[in-house]
């Protein structure tokens, strides 16, 4: 056991030490940092400090002595702090880009709609010009071999602690927190860490990219210009989760753990809480901003990301005081579900009632089919994010509701698919229900089965296109809308060419008595009179109606060929000696039958022909 005396000549020795530092009273003490000296200087000043806090507690210490015990505590506190702050400021640099290397990111392959803007949604390139082009993207590339400490991690599942703090720093961070929190000084030592933390976080927030914007700032931008920033968000929040705050809060433990009570988590509190909630700030504001179409697939690439870095934020953030993080991602995933279901029923409600009313040129496909279906196709693709959101199925109407703004659907049939594959029916319903709307605006039947033919062939061959949409659909639906082409493309033959075949007939031309000698000439002038004019005008009017899908406009122009073209032969080889004879034959014969499977080429190209069918050379 010390005497008095050693003690008394302890306490003298550490309180010059600790006075030889005071940078309030010495120029050299200004000039220079204990940790930027030898070993030496460190040891003793450290040893100084553990005197003079076990005076603090000595007995044999008392009244004078107790206050200069005191005043060089307080002196020691105050050098130990702005140590503590300039070993933090020295190395304090943000994250080098080389170390944020996240797996899961460079690994895989890019997310599902990364070159996919709202604009693609309403092309096919023909359609409506260039796509947007995002905003360049942080690249994150691994580059094995370099043994930096920085490089060096451990892995737990997918996160990835990396070294922000070479270890014998860490050891010297660690023995100044130590004495501070011992003599009283945890609120200043928490509040120096947390401060200088924070700025490097902030440095490496800017580093990948992300901005200091406000809610209010973010909604306020074009969705064109917040795509790219989605787009970059989510790769820039795995590797805050899964690297910075994993590492920052690793390195929290290596100099607090075991100092005070739960120091190390006051520490990681102070340094992350307001970089996560700028973070997550983002996330909210595209949850609560305006709900739109064009959103909903970045709002998914949003809720998935989220949905995968949850598990990590609970193992970062675990603590009761990280609780409203958590609490914060969670509510943000749940805002963004909602979203989503939110903006499926509005593109449902959208799509139903698209007011357009001019009918398109030609009774080609109509732009709204174009975007629905591109969309619906992008839907399936987030089938097994959609099939967890998408619980319901859609509000159709009934055939004994009497509404007529609103079709018909029989749920009976889709009792075993799931709400959203009854969704993604329902969409391709309600599509059909307001093409017929718009197709009662084309004055000509015909033209109007054109266009619904060309519109319902479209439907079938996107779900045909895409095997995650045809899965869903299903095939009994796929044969209903197979069937109804069918249908149209019947109607439109009947609606056409069922007038022009009957002047082919042989009814009304013959004369009573002998069937072989008994035909009126005047009769079949006029019937050939009329086949003329009546194909002509057909020739003329439907050549620029287009078909754009060249099988289907070849087998319609075969289908047409295969009736009329028979029939006109017949009619002519049976008739044809009775013009012949008679005066100025070509004024009725005009045509051969090459001359109508010439004729029939032109029809569905989308451009006009010659007043005049070509004829064969006489």
């Amino acid at each position: 056991m010390e005497t008095p005396e050693n003690v008394v000549i302890a306490l003298e020795s550490a309180e010059k030490v600790i006075i030889g530092w005071d940078s309030t009273a010495s120029e050299d003490a200004r000039d220079r940092m204990i940790f930027d000296g030898d070993r030496h200087e460190i040891d003793q000043y450290l040893q100084a400090v553990d005197e003079i806090q076990r005076s603090m507690e000595s007995v044999t210490v008392a009244g004078e002595g107790q206050s200069k015990v005191s005043s060089a505590i307080q002196i020691a506190m105050a050098r130990l702090e702005d140590e503590f702050r300039n070993i933090l400021i020295a190395h304090s640099s943000p994250i080098e880009t080389d170390s944020l290397i996240d797996p899961s990111i460079s690994s895989r392959s890019t997310s599902r709609t990364d070159s996919t803007t709202s604009v693609e949604l309403q092309n096919e390139s023909e359609d409506y010009g260039d796509k947007d082009s995002a905003s360049k993207e942080l690249e994150l590339q691994d580059r094995p071999g370099e043994s930096s400490s920085r490089s060096s991690y451990r892995s737990t599942n997918s996160i990835r602690e990396i070294d922000l703090i070479p270890s014998i720093v860490i050891c010297d961070l660690r023995s100044i927190a130590e004495r501070m929190v011992s003599a009283g000084y945890l609120r200043e030592c928490v509040q120096v860490y947390g401060n200088l933390r924070k700025s490097s976080v902030e440095s490496s927030f800017r580093q990948l990219g992300i901005e200091k914007l406000s809610i209010g700032d973010i909604q306020r931008l074009e969705w064109e210009a917040l795509e790219g920033k989605i787009k970059k968000w989510i790769r820039a929040a795995k590797v805050c989760i899964r690297i910075l705050f994993a590492s920052e809060k690793r390195l929290c433990e290596q100099i607090f753990v075991g100092i005070g009570t739960a120091t190390d988590d006051a520490c990681f509190v102070e340094t992350s809480k307001g970089p996560a909630i700028q973070l997550f700030n983002f996330a909210d504001a595209i949850s609560i901003s305006r709900r739109s179409p064009e959103k909903l697939f970045k709002i998914l690439d949003l809720h998935d990301a989220l949905s995968d870095l949850l598990p990590d934020i609970d193992v970062v953030f675990q603590s009761k005081s990280s609780e409203s993080i958590r609490v914060q991602a969670v509510e943000i995933q749940f805002r963004l579900a909602e979203a989503a279901r939110g903006i499926l029923s509005e593109f449902e409600n959208a799509v139903l009632r698209e007011p357009s009313k001019v009918p398109v040129p030609g009774g080609t496909i109509h732009p709204l089919t174009r975007y629905v279906m591109n969309y619906i196709s992008l839907i399936s693709e987030y089938e097994q994010t959609l099939f967890e959101l998408i619980v319901s199925e859609p509000s159709t109407g009934s055939r004994y509701s009497g509404d007529l703004t609103t079709p018909d659907m029989d749920l009976v049939e889709s009792e075993e698919r799931s709400p959203l594959a009854v969704h993604l029916i329902w969409i391709t319903v309600i599509l059909q229900f307001n093409l017929v709307g718009k197709s009662k605006h084309y004055k000509d039947a015909s033209l109007a089965h054109l266009f619904m033919m060309n519109n319902v062939h479209y439907i079938v061959q996107k779900i045909k296109g895409s095997p995650e949409l045809r899965e869903m659909i299903g095939d009994d639906y796929l044969k209903k809308l197979k069937g109804k082409f069918i249908q149209l493309a019947t109607s439109y033959q009947r609606s056409t060419w069922v007038s022009v075949l009957n002047c082919l007939r042989d009814e009304g031309l013959h004369v009573s008595g002998s069937f072989s000698s008994g035909v009126s000439k005047s009769a079949l002038r006029e019937r050939f009179k009329t086949f003329n004019a009546m194909f002509e005008e057909v020739h003329r009017t439907q050549a620029p109606w287009l078909i754009p899908d060249t099988q289907l406009r070849e087998e319609l122009r075969i289908s047409i060929s295969e009736k009329l073209i028979p029939a006109y032969r017949s009619f002519l080889g049976r008739f044809r000696s009775h013009i012949e004879s008679a005066k100025h034959p070509e004024m009725y014969i005009k045509y051969s039958v090459e001359d109508l499977e010439t004729a029939v080429l032109d029809f569905f190209e989308g451009y006009p022909v010659s007043q005049h069918l070509r004829r064969r050379s006489q």
